[in-house]
């Protein structure tokens, strides 16, 4: 029995052998066949492939807990060191807040390393003493078995400074 002629002249099998001579070599110059589309190479001029996407973790609490009691000494040794003797000047004590939030930011974040999963607001204030009293309150949305804070009061002769770090954990 004579074998079929499909288009080209070709029989069956010789055209499945040329689809998929054809196919091998698109796969082979594109580099990737990620997501079932070809990527030609020659648009970028490398061999980059596209980026890895992760998969999602589907961790739900940290695999250790925001260290509050090392946040709180940051705060104290940043502050003595800053505020030591510093009078209050409207001016000055504005860049100065900026400045400890910064320092105080930097150093919890190398405390807790580069494989966390907290995001980190500071909160600094400063005022001058004139014997007044002042009292300072936050609210945000909080999850308590996850979520931490720390915070440190500190006052000498001129200038009292509240200090508060964030330990927000993130899924």
């Amino acid at each position: 029995m004579p074998l079929a002629k499909g288009r080209f002249g070709l029989t069956q099998r010789r055209w499945q052998d040329a689809i998929n001579r054809v196919s091998l070599s698109l796969r082979r110059t594109s580099g990737s066949t990620r997501g079932g589309s070809f990527h030609s190479d020659s648009e970028d001029g490398g061999n980059k492939l596209p980026p890895i996407k992760y998969e999602n973790t589907y961790q739900l609490d940290p695999k250790t807990r925001f260290p509050t009691k090392r946040a709180e000494d940051i705060i104290k040794t940043v502050f003595h060191t800053h505020l030591s003797d510093a009078k209050y000047c409207s001016e000055t004590c504005k860049s100065l807040t900026a400045q400890i939030t910064e320092v105080i930011k930097t150093q919890v974040k190398q405390e807790l390393g580069t494989k966390n999963r907290f995001k980190i607001v500071v909160l600094v204030m400063i005022g001058s003493i004139k014997g007044q009293g002042v009292r300072s309150a936050s609210r945000c949305l909080w999850y308590p078995q996850c979520d931490r804070f720390a915070s440190y009061s500190y006052t000498n002769e001129h200038t009292f400074a509240v200090g508060t770090v964030y330990g927000v954990y993130y899924e």
